[in-house]
């Protein structure tokens, strides 16, 4: 008598439970979130060096790329220890930046001639034009 089972098929195997044990080990063995196509670890710790460093040279925008690119050391907080003071580094100092470069700009705009006073006048740009006669139509 044949057997009724499908030798095709999983014993006990949950068909809604997806197992990608290549995906958890992804972000254990690379730093980049572009995976095996990224850098290596050297290579790594060399270009999160430099975006950090060039973050401090007016380039803050360079500490958001460093986050997003090296992603997986920013969440887990175990693995790469060489590459995290960098990344971390970075977060923080582009958070700061956000929170300077926002607050100045809240202030500008809600303030404005009000909160300057006869100041407002040389501090606002869309006079300059006037000042400098580039406007054609004055």
């Amino acid at each position: 008598m044949e057997s009724s089972q499908n030798p095709n098929t999983i014993p006990n195997s949950n068909p809604n439970r997806i197992q990608n044990p290549v995906s958890s080990q992804i972000a254990a063995l690379w730093p980049t979130i572009d995976a095996s196509l990224g850098l290596s670890g050297e290579e790594s710790v060399s270009y999160a060096r430099r975006f950090y460093k060039f973050g401090f040279a007016l380039l803050p925008f360079l500490w958001a790329v460093n986050c997003f690119y090296f992603w997986p050391v920013l969440r887990d907080s175990h693995s790469f220890p060489r590459i995290r003071p960098y990344i971390v580094g970075s977060a923080i100092g582009f958070a700061v930046f956000m929170a300077i470069i926002s607050s100045w700009a809240l202030t500008f705009s809600i303030g404005g001639e009000r909160l300057f006073g006869p100041v407002w006048n040389k501090l606002v740009m869309y006079n300059l034009a006037d000042k400098l006669g580039l406007t054609g139509w004055s």
